[in-house]
């Protein structure tokens, strides 16, 4: 019994409804558990958000697709899964290079006090000899 438009049925609407619920709960569980953190989290939220909006709200689909210019609703929504997929990537990605600069500055930090430690080393054995 496919009474909504593009094909929707109830049960459709409820498992689109329960995985954007699951999606949501399962980043706030992650964010708790603090295996991600909220400065990384934020788009995370925001996507499930969307997604959750979209499952509850069936026209809104309809609205954003026009807007967009896209004559195929389900179209849109993969429009912004994709656009989501790729803030999250970017996001990694500047993640990852403010990460691997702070790695290169702390080995060089550490080659510093390994030389400075030697120096130290050999001041004191120089001392040594001289007793």
């Amino acid at each position: 019994m496919k009474n909504y438009k593009h094909g929707r049925n109830q049960s459709d609407t409820n498992r689109c409804n329960c995985c954007s619920i699951i999606l949501f709960l399962f980043i706030m569980y992650l964010i708790r558990s603090q295996r991600l953190k909220e400065e990384y989290s934020l788009l995370w939220i925001f996507f499930s958000l969307v997604f959750m909006v979209f499952s509850f709200w069936r026209n809104g689909l309809d609205y954003v697709s026009e807007f967009l210019g896209v004559a195929y609703p389900p179209a849109a929504l993969f429009m912004i899964l994709l656009m989501a997929i790729f803030l999250i990537l970017i996001e990694f990605s500047i993640i990852i290079s403010k990460l691997s600069d702070k790695n290169k500055s702390l080995a060089q930090e550490i080659g510093l006090l390994k030389h400075r430690l030697k120096n130290v080393e050999e001041v004191t054995e120089k001392e040594k000899t001289k007793e």
